[in-house]
Parts: C-alpha cells; sequence; structure tokens
C-alpha cells in the first residue's frame, strides 16, 4: 500500500551504489524528535525504493533479515548527514514530494529512529 506525502523539511541527498537517495525525518508525535526515517531514492521513474532493500540485502553474505535491511538504510542515512563530503547535498529547507511503499518497524530505537519508510523522493 502506497502513501504519497509532501511535506518541507531538511533533506540530505547522497549517492549510494549507483543510487541517488534522499532522507528526512519526521516526528509521530509532538515533541518533533525526528523518530520516522523517510527515505527515497530520487532516480528516475525506473528505480524504485525497493531497490534500496535489494541493495541492503546484497551488502551480506547470507540472506539478511528485514530487520538488518532496514538498520543498514539508516545507517547509509545517518553516515551520509553526519559525514560532509562533496557528493552530498544537505538542503536546509527543501520541499519534497514522496511515494512510499515500504514501512518498517524497527525491533529497537535504531540511529534515533523507530520506523523506517522507503519509496521514491522527488524534490522541487
Amino acid at each position: 500500500m502506497a502513501t504519497l506525502l509532501s511535506a518541507r523539511s531538511r533533506l540530505t541527498v547522497f549517492p549510494l551504489e549507483g543510487l541517488t537517495v534522499a532522507y528526512t525525518t519526521q516526528s509521530s508525535d509532538s515533541r518533533s524528535l525526528g523518530d520516522i526515517a523517510i527515505v527515497g531514492v530520487t532516480d528516475p521513474d525506473t528505480v524504485t525504493g525497493d531497490h534500496l532493500w535489494r541493495l541492503a540485502a546484497s551488502m551480506y553474505n547470507n540472506p539478511p533479515t528485514v530487520q538488518t535491511q532496514a538498520r543498514w538504510i539508516l545507517t547509509q542515512c545517518t553516515r551520509a548527514r553526519t559525514v560532509r563530503a562533496t557528493s552530498h547535498r544537505d538542503l536546509a529547507d527543501a520541499k519534497w514530494t514522496g511515494d512510499l511503499t515500504r514501512e518498517v518497524h524497527v525491533d529497537a530505537l535504531f540511529a534515533n529512529h523507530a520506523i523506517l519508510r522507503t519509496g521514491r523522493l522527488t524534490v522541487e
């Protein structure tokens, strides 16, 4: 079930193994903790959020669990936001639209995230 979402927020855009990925956060309540990670590919229409999950799975010798894949994706996003590489863009107030097709509740808080939502993001 896909969820369409539009918002304005800080957005980190970075390359990841041939994909262009955008990462932002949202909060599940009024405390503004950023506990929901929104991660999407921004590449042409032929690439979907499923590519992120296949990429995460390919990083392990044995098939990883969904939880392990989610933690790998979250690690890449927090790494990109922390490391100031010239190939990364940190947009302080970006308008974006997401077609989010997958949601995973991580089994324990990871990188300050309880939920990972993935799909396609279009940056305006």
